[in-house]
């Protein structure tokens, strides 16, 4: 019908009919004022954008494209969102005439939110659509809800809704083509690789994937998916040599059963080239190629890490932590009364190896850990509850030999390896005098220490075995002194009562040693260990003493401690909870800090004696404590006494492989503001300030 001969009819209707029409007609115009194609805010401009400015007769199908320009400093998400966040949703329920809406989506690209690693977009981006009709031709309206979370030091969700009317029409909007077809030709291409693979870990804590190229990569990175609600961190790529090869690990985070799928991987390699492959499940984890040359750390920065690893080793001596190992360094001490010159530095040599022993073994278990994909770092071994059982009875029976209940010897054919000109006396205990001292000392962090086990762990087995022995360089410098200088020994005290008492004294020491290490041990698998851990010691001891009754004090000393000391300690820990914890939850750190508030995380173990000093003295304390119970604070514990891969990849991702751990998280340090191994109360003040300060 012509606009003519519909104005003739409009003429010969009733007049009610007339000002009916023109009520709808007014209403649909304020509808259409109402909803438009565009929409701006601080944070994002959207624009919905069609390729033709009409329907051409007998089509079916047109694109159209969801345009946004973001703000300076702020993103928005990819299909697969990361770790948090959630992508673009575009509903077209309310259209007239479309039948289906099908998003294609630009290759994302990796940024740090919170310090997690996330997917998505900034800047400018454009998402194509490829629209399919109902039937033919117009009338269509199609209009979509959108909804978008955009985010910068802070998130804001956004939601509007943008329309775009239709008529018959063959013209294309020329800018509006360009566009889309710029970003279509972004979105990644069904993978063209020689072949690809990937690996899953039976408990889905690893994703390992290999991929072969005839094309060689450069620059290559990595967004696998594993279905909505699985997280993966940040890839550890490698490249074979001539660059064909690709391999690469990453963490899986966290993992929805309800929506777990094979892993569809999209492989972007610069602004040109992004591909997406369907790798094939292998049961074996692929190998990495050799490092290339060029990934290898310069000389200098190698020897200089040694030096800081050696200040480190050193610096733990004097920690407060070391209170466990000073009986062992002074019976040291006091066993070279007595001998040459010789001898003593023999002794004090053989100590010094024990130390050095203990580091080149840890180092090597470390390197085989990490070879195979396992979390690494300082102290770990206290996680293994055999472990803690081995040296709770070994402790127990140092502790008993001080006490006089019994003399450890060695069997006749190592003692007399080890004699000394034949003499009998052997340096046996002088290596287990380090050996164990070593041990008692992981537990603790110390300035510089941090420093060179993340370096370490993070690079090669040349840096691992090259940064632990420093550090059991620095560790055993006291006994490397004592050597040098055997004249030293000289300056103690003669021998005489003294000696009685103060091996009573160290004896003391080693007993509080070991039910420190039992309740560690109860923390771990629970009072049946313990108490098998116990019991099984006091057997011993009564097998091997001499002495019934100095046994059996002992033992009820022991147990008096061990049963009296566990609900003190328990009781004191709930006193002392002073401070409002929340369980750590990774994703929630920027949940809170989109909120506004300050995230404190404290990584902790029952083992951690550093850990614990920095509780008693720094952050249970006010001004601190108040700080961290104020109602824009949130504490956050993660607790690391049992083998915990979330905290593990977590201090993994801010470069650090041991405890404490300290950061602040805020609206003005959305990465984080890591703090010292040992706190004070002004870093912890001025980190909080500085992370809680807000845009305004």
């Amino acid at each position: 019908m012509t606009y003519f001969r519909f104005l003739a009819n409009l003429l010969r209707t009733p007049s009610i009919i007339i000002v009916a029409i023109a009520s709808v007609l007014f209403a649909v115009n304020i509808a259409s004022a109402s909803v438009s194609n565009t929409y701006s805010s601080p944070a994002v401009e959207a624009t919905l954008v069609t390729a033709v400015d009409g329907i051409a007769p007998g089509s079916k199908t047109f694109s159209a494209g969801l345009h946004l320009k973001l703000g300076e400093g702020w993103k928005t998400y990819w299909r697969s969102p990361g770790e948090v966040g959630f992508p673009p949703e575009i509903d077209w329920s309310k259209s007239r005439n479309i039948a289906n809406v099908e998003i294609l989506w630009p290759a994302p690209e990796r940024f740090t939110a919170f310090g997690i690693e996330n997917f998505g977009y900034q800047d400018e981006v454009l998402f194509p659509l490829q629209v399919s009709l109902n039937q033919e031709g117009p009338p269509i309206e199609f209009l979509v809800d959108v909804k978008l979370l955009v985010c910068s030091k802070i998130c804001v969700p956004e939601e509007f809704t943008l329309q775009v009317p239709l008529a018959i029409d063959i013209t294309r909007d020329e800018i509006s083509s360009a566009q889309i077809a710029e970003y279509l030709a972004k979105v990644p291409s069904e993978g063209n690789l020689t072949y690809a693979n990937a690996f899953i870990s039976r408990n889905q804590t690893e994703l390992v994937f290999e991929a072969h190229s005839e094309v060689p990569f450069a620059a290559p990175d990595l967004f696998p998916e594993l279905g909505v609600g699985t997280a993966l961190g940040k890839p550890d790529i490698r490249l074979s040599g001539d660059g064909t090869r690709l391999w690469a690990a990453l963490p899986i985070l966290s993992v929805d059963s309800d929506n777990y799928q094979m892993p569809i991987v999209t492989l972007t390699d610069g602004p040109h080239r992004a591909l997406t492959v369907s790798p094939e499940i292998v049961n074996d984890a692929p190998t990495p190629p050799y490092a290339l040359a060029q990934n290898l750390p310069a000389l200098n920065e190698l020897v200089w890490i040694a030096v800081v690893a050696i200040l480190g080793g050193l610096i733990l001596n004097a920690m407060p932590c070391v209170l466990p190992v000073l009986s062992i360094k002074v019976s040291s001490v006091l066993k070279a009364e007595g001998r040459s010159k010789a001898q003593i530095r023999i002794g004090f040599l053989f100590s010094a190896l024990g130390v050095m022993v203990f580091m080149w073994t840890l180092a090597a278990v470390l390197f085989a850990l990490k070879f195979i994909g396992y979390n690494v770092g300082w102290g770990l071994q206290f996680q293994n509850p055999a472990f803690v059982f081995a040296m709770f009875v070994v402790l127990s029976l140092f502790a008993g030999n001080l006490f006089g209940l019994f003399d450890i010897r060695l069997p006749a054919p190592l003692s007399r390896r080890l004699a000394v000109n034949g003499s009998g006396q052997g340096y046996a205990a002088d290596f287990f005098t380090g050996l164990f001292g070593a041990i008692l000392a992981t537990p603790c962090s110390a300035p510089f220490l941090g420093t060179a086990i993340a370096f370490a762990l993070a690079g090669r087995g040349l840096d691992i075995l090259v940064v632990f022995t420093a550090l059991g360089l620095g560790l055993s410098l006291p006994y490397l002194i004592f050597a040098a200088f055997p004249n030293m020994v000289a300056l103690l005290p003669k021998p005489g009562r003294w000696m009685a008492l103060l091996k009573s004294v160290m004896g003391i020491l080693l007993t509080g040693t070991a039910v420190w290490l039992l309740y560690v041990l109860l923390g771990l698998s629970g009072v049946h260990m313990a108490t098998l851990a116990f019991s099984g010691t006091a057997l011993i001891l009564i097998f091997v003493t001499r002495n019934w009754l100095r046994t059996a004090a002992f033992a009820s000393i022991v147990l008096i401690l061990g049963i009296s000391g566990m609900p003190l300690v328990q009781k004191a820990e709930q006193r002392s909870e002073k401070i409002a914890w929340t369980q750590f939850e990774r994703g929630e750190i920027a949940q809170q800090i989109s909120q506004g508030n300050t995230v404190f995380v404290d990584v902790t173990a029952d083992w951690c004696l550093t850990c614990k000093a920095n509780k008693a003295l720094i952050l249970e304390r006010d001004p601190v404590l108040s700080h961290l119970n104020s109602s824009d604070v949130v504490a956050m514990q993660a607790d690391w006494t049992q083998p915990d891969k979330r905290i593990g990849d977590f201090l993994e991702s801010h470069g650090r492989f041991a405890i404490p751990f300290n950061a602040v998280f805020g609206p003005s340090a959305p990465d984080g503001i890591v703090l010292p191994e040992i706190l004070s109360v002004d870093g912890v003040l001025d980190a909080m300030k500085q992370a809680g300060l807000a845009e305004n």
